[in-house]
């Protein structure tokens, strides 16, 4: 493909998709030979911005209008020509900072993430974790947080952090206590968050015996959780700045909360690096003169979610992929750490 273009289309291709993501406005031949410093004719770079029309990788709005990226241009632009923007010393700073202020709950971490992605592009973020169905149980505690109120903690070995407070008719004595806490480490340490179904938590109701009025809130309370958890979860920020900008149309953002189902079936499928879905060219993220940039984070190297951001086709590539790329790769340190520290 690259052979196909020579030095000079290269040029043109990079000088149009440049100034048409900085200013919106089709790029003309005199605007690219000025950039050229006038080295090659305003007839020449017609020409030959003809052809790159002619490939697929320029269009045309309007008769007497400059060019215009079509998806092809992007994409050759996004892989080929440009030029990425490192992150610098404060960036990696505020975001190091920002992921690491309050609760390191691999949730909450995202979360951040994704708040700091919606503030940088002032665009909306996508976030979603994977279904952690195969991890299992690793710790249970019972903290007493009030008159008649319970804190439940459990913890489990894909990182997860989750806590539920109940609030019970009367107040457990410190025996009741000790005795759930015994029984449920006997009974759920170790077992996978798929296997707690409704079934079991009813033989794990029975086998509390006299104990079962007292304690049966706590155990269904560990339920909830377990419930919660097994919900794949997929969050959206910020689509209302997305109605702030001028590059992106109201009729957008209605087709993009239209579309959260799709969105989370595409942030579920397996991708390396970097993936990039422009709109109209998706059956699936039907989002027209949009762009969808995602990336996957890990924990201990195994895929943990996705984060991501959707906004117009005009966005600052070269300084948004470098950006989504640094807070994924922090992100998924920060939950591996925090899940080393758990397992030892």
């Amino acid at each position: 493909m690259v052979k196909a273009l020579d030095a000079r289309k290269l040029d043109i291709l990079k000088l149009v998709v440049d100034r048409y993501i900085r200013t919106g406005e089709p790029v003309g031949s005199k605007t690219i030979a000025e950039a050229l410093n006038n080295s090659v004719s305003s007839a020449t770079i017609r020409n030959d911005m003809a052809a790159l029309e002619r490939m697929g990788y320029l269009e045309q709005p309007h008769t007497s209008a400059g060019r215009i990226p079509s998806y092809r241009g992007y994409r050759f632009y996004i892989a080929n020509l440009m030029t990425r923007q490192p992150l610098s010393d404060y960036d990696r700073r505020v975001i190091e900072e920002t992921l690491l202020r309050g609760d390191l709950n691999p949730r909450t971490l995202v979360e951040n993430a994704a708040d700091l992605l919606a503030q940088v592009t002032g665009c909306a973020a996508v976030s979603s974790s994977s279904r952690v169905d195969f991890s299992v149980i690793t710790r249970i505690d019972v903290i007493p947080a009030g008159r008649r109120l319970y804190a439940l903690l459990l913890i489990t070995s894909s990182g997860a952090v989750e806590n539920r407070v109940c609030r019970l008719d009367f107040e457990l004595s410190n025996e009741q206590i000790r005795f759930f806490v015994n029984f449920i480490r006997q009974n759920l340490t170790g077992t996978r968050i798929d296997a707690l179904t409704n079934e079991k938590m009813v033989e794990l109701g029975v086998a509390l015996g006299r104990y079962a009025a007292a304690l049966a809130p706590l155990l269904y309370g560990i339920y909830d959780i377990v419930s919660k958890l097994r919900q794949q979860k997929l969050e959206v920020k910020n689509e209302s700045g997305l109605l702030a900008r001028d590059d992106f149309q109201a009729e957008s953002v209605k087709a993009l909360m239209a579309a959260r189902k799709n969105l989370e079936a595409l942030m579920n499928e397996g991708f390396n690096g970097i993936q990039i879905i422009f709109g109209d060219e998706s059956e699936t993220f039907a989002v027209a003169n949009s762009s969808l940039i995602l990336t996957g984070y890990s924990r201990a190297g195994k895929r943990a979610g996705t984060l991501g951001v959707i906004g117009p086709l005009r966005l600052d590539y070269s300084r948004i992929i470098p950006y989504i790329e640094y807070l994924s790769d922090t992100v998924s340190r920060l939950i591996t750490e925090q899940y080393d520290e758990r397992k030892e």
